[in-house]
């Protein structure tokens, strides 16, 4: 199996319907997919929090410059 960078919500979501797809054609057994699509969730969960936390950050500095 190629390598996948996996760094936006859209590279998961590409990369969960390929996942989807290996399934479906048999070419990937479901326990081994259901530990794939598992771990994609705690990285779209990490994904989320990161861009939460960079745009506080930047509203923060916004507010700090008018004051």
């Amino acid at each position: 199996m190629a390598k996948k960078r996996l760094k936006t919500l859209g590279d998961i979501r590409r990369y969960l319907a390929g996942l989807i797809n290996r399934v479906e054609g048999q070419q990937i057994d479901q326990q081994t997919a259901s530990k794939l699509a598992y771990i994609s969730n705690i990285l779209i969960s990490c994904i989320k929090d990161s861009d939460l936390e960079q745009r506080v950050s930047e509203i923060e500095k916004c507010i700090n410059k008018k004051e």
